[in-house]
C-alpha cells in the first residue's frame, strides 16, 4: 500500500516561503515521477511543479517558475516543493501525486489524470 504524506503547510503573508514536504512509503514504492498539483476553492485541480526520480528533469507551471523549487531526497522517499516569493493567488490546497511507470511525452506530467497516487493535501494561505 503506497501512501504519500505531505506536510508544511500554512498560513502565511505575500512576499514570503514555505517548504512543502511529501513523504512516500510503501514496501514496492519505486516511483518514475513525483508532482504537486494544487486546487483553489470552485477550481480545478492544476499542475505546479514534477520531477523525475531519477535524472534531472523538472517541470513547472510558468506562474511558478523562478519562484518555486521542486526537488528529492532519493533516499528519504521524499519530494519537497520551495515556494517563495509567494502571492495570495497560490493559496489553495496543495497536493503530492505520484506515477510508478514510465511517461515518455513530458507534456504527461501536468496532468492529474496521469498520476496514480495521492496525498490528503495540504493548505497554503496567503494573505495581502
Amino acid at each position: 500500500q503506497v501512501q504519500l504524506v505531505e506536510s508544511g503547510g500554512g498560513l502565511v503573508q505575500a512576499g514570503g516561503s514555505l517548504r512543502l514536504s511529501c513523504a512516500a512509503s510503501g514496501r514496492t514504492f519505486s516511483p518514475y515521477a513525483m508532482g504537486w498539483f494544487r486546487q483553489a476553492p470552485g477550481k480545478e485541480r492544476e499542475f505546479v511543479a514534477a520531477t523525475r526520480w531519477s535524472g534531472e528533469s523538472t517541470y513547472y507551471t510558468d506562474s511558478v517558475k523562478g519562484r518555486f523549487t521542486i526537488s528529492r531526497d532519493n533516499a528519504k522517499n521524499t519530494v519537497y516543493l520551495q515556494m517563495n516569493s509567494l502571492k495570495p493567488e497560490d493559496t489553495a490546497v496543495y497536493y503530492c501525486a505520484g506515477r510508478k511507470t514510465l511517461m515518455t511525452d513530458s507534456s504527461s506530467y501536468y496532468y492529474p489524470d496521469n498520476y496514480a497516487y495521492w496525498g490528503q493535501g495540504t493548505q497554503v494561505t496567503v494573505s495581502s
